[in-house]
């Protein structure tokens, strides 16, 4: 889920179809089965029913892989576009193998969705929430937020470094905005560049779910949290469609390290470690401004002065040739960034807020709703 300054979002029980009381791989009464995890929606929040269905494509392609050979030599795994990248450019050399997009991307990222609700209840459940007992945590609101705040560390933590690799081996590094434009179309990715992207999709895909079964205790913030979601799915749909993957690439970036850091200072906070959750919370604002503000102001420029950058062959609406940056594109690129760069700013004019309260009132910094919540009460 989007990381806000003030919000929570890890799906607690509240309208899911099952109790998570107690471990995760506990069961409680419900039909059994695949389709009842289906129907049910029992896989988005407890991990052994997603972990049953992230085992049946693994079961398939292995039994394909081995089997095929004494049945149907040289046959392609129908198995294998779930757990990995799919449409490989013939023409791409082994050491250097490129990937197009394709309809077999759909599955890989089905599967993913599957995969980080397992991931998600997981590391909440079984890891984060023991954790958060033995520094004395013991109410299941400061519970279930302790262990949402574990899972998006990990995520933004992982997705962020990872992004930062990937970045180290483009022309963009770092933010060099003329090759956003430059090369386009950006149809042939690197395979980790592909990978990357398509994780992502999953990631925010799975969270809308989550947002549309209304399975998290809605927050002050919940309408700016919807707007977030559909913005972000917009940015990352189109940007993959019409094969502008290094302008996405790079607000990812600028999207996941401050979420990280946000994560780190929000569990010293539940923690109640009053020195460093202060030192982290400043340190997190001033990560914040920069990537979320400062970087994107800077794709924002490039995208309405140097969207002219375009090759004027590609300066056109021909999907067939990958090419879809006609001139109305422009506006349809620079519209939703605008949108979540609104966003940013509602957030920063909150982060600053408790800021402020804290320095004004000489108390430590807080997140202003972790107490509150625990009483069911919202500001």
């Amino acid at each position: 889920m989007a990381q806000t300054p003030i919000g929570s979002n890890t799906p607690d029980s509240n309208g899911s179809p099952v109790s998570l009381k107690g471990s995760g791989f506990n069961h409680t009464k419900h039909a059994e089965g695949f389709l009842a995890d289906l129907k049910s929606a029992r896989w988005v929040v407890e991990p052994a029913s997603s972990l049953k269905l992230l085992m049946i494509p693994v079961i398939l392609y292995l039994n394909w892989h081995f089997l095929s050979p004494y049945v149907s030599p040289n046959s392609p795994n129908p198995f294998e576009p779930m757990l990995f990248i799919s449409h490989r450019v013939p023409s791409s050399p082994d050491d250097k193998p490129l990937y197009a997009k394709g309809y077999f991307d759909l599955l890989f990222i089905a599967y993913y969705v599957i995969f980080f609700s397992f991931l998600r209840q997981f590391i909440t459940i079984i890891i984060s929430q023991p954790v958060a007992r033995y520094f004395g945590i013991r109410k299941q609101g400061k519970l279930d937020r302790f262990g949402e705040q574990g899972y998006a560390l990990v995520y933004f933590a992982v997705m962020g470094a990872w992004g930062l690799r990937i970045m180290s081996q483009l022309p963009t590094w770092w933010y060099r905005t003329d090759s956003f434009w430059i090369d386009y179309p950006q149809w042939q990715m690197h395979p980790e560049l592909k990978r990357y992207y398509l994780m992502h999709s999953a990631y925010w895909c799975q969270q809308f779910i989550v947002l549309l079964l209304r399975l998290e205790k809605p927050r002050s913030d919940y309408t700016e949290l919807i707007a977030h979601h559909i913005v972000t799915l917009w940015l990352i749909g189109w940007s993959y469609l019409v094969n502008l993957t290094l302008i996405g690439h790079a607000v990812h970036m600028s999207m996941d390290i401050p979420d990280a850091f946000l994560a780190f200072s929000k569990l010293l906070n539940y923690i109640q470690w009053e020195k460093s959750k202060s030192i982290a919370f400043l340190v997190f604002i001033c990560i914040w401004t920069y990537f979320r503000h400062w970087l994107n102001l800077v794709i924002l420029w490039s995208v309405w002065y140097e969207f002219d950058l375009i090759p004027e062959a590609s300066r056109a609406w021909i999907p067939e040739n990958g090419v879809w940056l006609t001139w109305w594109m422009k506006y349809q690129i620079f519209t939703p960034l605008v949108l979540l760069h609104m966003l940013n700013i509602f957030w920063s004019f909150l982060m600053w807020r408790i800021l402020i309260r804290s320095i004004k009132t000489a108390v430590t910094v807080t997140d202003e709703r972790s107490d509150d919540e625990d009483d069911d009460e919202d500001d």
